[in-house]
């Protein structure tokens, strides 16, 4: 199983990702922003950071970076992609995934362990988890609020493409505790906390960021 993990420049969390890859079982194979091959690839992560510095806004010249053509006409073709944070923030620019990450509720960067919920476990990314699991993985986002018309959250709520949500006070100020959505497809998946910061207890808070590089490998021998 080879697991795509870009790294456009200002990227911080590249190594965390591939190794938490490697830690599922997975092959990681290092994708450059400026390459026009995704080098017969399985499935993709964008990691998190701060791609070309989050000038403009978060994500939108990484939209723009070649190897996210063939990125996108892969995703909607069904190939399993997922964005972390930043990664997160590409997708939606990408129009990959609906709405935005605008800046926190209170205008600070915030960095914590952040309890979740699983929502959707049908995604190639959380189908390890249990429906209602609470898990803890690391937050760090100073634009991490999902935002999106009221038409648009109707159609994730109903049709169950929220994979992820906040559980207790809402940190960000993110509609309806988002911490996470799919696409239609269920096969591109954006999440806002660091599963790749959570992959041992040695090393992170918990290991329970680890069930969604097991997830994807698990679905791509289903």
């Amino acid at each position: 199983m080879r697991v795509g993990v870009v790294t456009f420049p200002g990227t911080l969390d590249d190594r965390d990702a591939a190794r938490a890859v490697r830690a599922a079982g997975g092959e990681a194979i290092s994708l450059w922003h400026g390459d026009a091959d995704l080098k017969s690839v399985d499935a993709v992560i964008l990691p998190g950071g701060f791609s070309y510095g989050d000038y403009l806004r978060a994500g939108a010249i990484s939209r723009f970076a070649p190897v996210m053509d063939l990125i996108i006409e892969k995703a909607k073709e069904g190939m399993p992609v997922l964005g972390i944070c930043n990664g997160f923030q590409v997708l939606c620019e990408s129009h990959l995934l609906p709405g935005a990450l605008t800046r926190n509720s209170d205008l600070h960067f915030l960095c914590r362990d952040q309890k979740i919920s699983i929502e959707n476990i049908s995604t190639p990314w959380t189908n390890t988890f249990t429906k209602g699991q609470e898990i803890v993985i690391p937050l760090k986002n100073g634009e991490g609020s999902f935002q999106c018309n009221d038409e648009t959250l109707t159609q994730l709520e109903n049709n169950g493409e929220i994979i992820a949500r906040y559980v207790g006070q809402n940190p960000n100020g993110s509609r309806n505790l988002i911490a996470g959505i799919t696409n239609t497809k269920g096969n591109v998946v954006g999440l806002m906390p660091h599963p790749e910061h959570a992959i041992s207890a040695l090393t992170g808070p918990t290991a329970d960021g680890l069930g969604f590089f097991t997830s994807i490998l698990s679905a791509m021998v289903k």
